[in-house]
């Protein structure tokens, strides 16, 4: 595990975007560590953008990430107390509803992993999903 200190302003600058809230939420949500393309289906934004996201919340020793082949899966970072005190109080928070819509796209997503993991991007790209069941 790599030790970032970071002050509380980086960490409270981390959290004041609404997208890297969502992003937090998830992770909060979720029993498993997340990939990109998890949180871009998720959260229907593109690649590009939520990597920029999750960069700064990393730099801020919120997020961890662990490299499994070609996927990067991210998770809370849990245990610092300042940490955990900043989760809960995102926690006691109540679900809104565009982060009600998040939690529904990412479970439909993590039902279609392989074992746990991620699938090929393009075989969970809603469009081709939906090409396969209207063929079938």
């Amino acid at each position: 595990m790599h030790r970032v200190s970071v002050g509380l302003h980086e960490i409270f600058q981390a959290l004041s975007d609404p997208t890297r809230i969502r992003i937090v939420q998830l992770l909060l949500n979720s029993s498993t560590p997340l990939c990109l393309c998890d949180f871009a289906e998720a959260l229907s934004e593109p690649e590009y953008k939520l990597s920029r996201h999750i960069k700064l919340l990393r730099g801020a020793g919120l997020l961890s990430a662990e490299r499994e082949g070609k996927w990067i899966y991210h998770s809370l970072v849990k245990e610092e107390k300042y940490i955990k005190s900043v989760m809960k109080s995102i926690e006691l928070f109540p679900v809104s509803a565009p982060s009600s819509g998040d939690l529904l796209r990412l479970n439909k997503r993590i039902a279609r992993r392989s074992g746990g993991k991620c699938k090929e991007v393009d075989e969970l790209k809603p469009e081709k999903i939906r090409n396969k069941e209207s063929r079938a």
